[in-house]
């Protein structure tokens, strides 16, 4: 187990490089969902707490972070005791697709950096069980996670994702199907010549038609450092929708 900074230096996070680590799409999560108003907010599939740790340095209300595997779970305690964080944010092991409204109360704000693949008959098995449920649809799928967003956050309330953009179509589905209306877009591209790897979607719980897609996050410019507006975001936290 080691100790490493998230980026920006201002939060800490326990991992294991032979078991699990965060990447960048768990900080891209935390640094675009909107936040404004929020006094409650559940991350799905937390991991090691990449998400609740980035999301704390941009509010003080109560995080509830939820996962699966008990090491991960272990692991994020360490990082929220290490940080100070023990009362804002609570580390909890649960299977997301039991969770309901009449026993954890209704959300402000939720977020979720799912797994991306769903489980054929060539993929679906990685050298570890920790890296086959984070990166595979074994333990939920991607319908399982909207259902259980759109279940748990408040009406006018926001969950927010970030996926692969082949399976765009499907979040988008899925959220409209469970009264998630999307209204703000964002895709994430390595380079300007390369295609996106990332998108990041933002609904809203019962929310009106109109959606806002933003200007593309390019990581990397030309002279292969990275651009100005990706910097700015990843490494300091400009939060223009605390």
């Amino acid at each position: 187990m080691r100790l490493d900074f998230l980026p920006g230096k201002k939060r800490t996070i326990y991992q294991r490089p032979d078991f699990f680590t965060y990447s960048m799409d768990s900080i891209l999560l935390g640094r675009f969902v909107t936040l404004r108003g929020g006094k409650r907010l559940l991350d799905l599939c937390a991991g090691t707490g990449a998400v609740p740790l980035a999301l704390s340095v941009r509010t003080t209300a109560l995080i509830d972070a939820v996962e699966l595997q008990e090491p991960l779970c272990r692991l994020m305690e360490a990082s929220v005791s290490e940080n100070g964080l023990e009362e804002q944010i609570h580390v909890h092991e649960a299977d997301l697709r039991t969770m309901h409204p009449q026993d954890w109360g209704v959300y402000d704000v939720v977020t979720c950096n799912p797994p991306y693949f769903p489980v054929t008959a060539e993929k679906g098995v990685n050298e570890t069980e920790a890296r086959t449920l984070a990166r595979h649809e074994v333990a939920c799928t991607l319908e399982d996670v909207v259902k259980t967003a759109a279940r748990m956050v408040r009406s006018r309330g926001r969950a927010a994702f970030i996926h692969r953009p082949e399976r765009l179509t499907e979040l988008m589905q899925a959220c409209e199907a469970n009264g998630l209306q999307p209204k703000r877009l964002q895709f994430v591209h390595p380079s300007a010549a390369k295609e996106a790897n990332m998108v990041l979607l933002e609904a809203v719980k019962d929310g009106g038609s109109g959606m806002t897609v933003e200007c593309p996050l390019l990581v990397y410019g030309e002279d292969g450092a990275y651009e100005p507006s990706f910097k700015e975001r990843y490494f300091e936290g400009e939060d223009p929708y605390a």
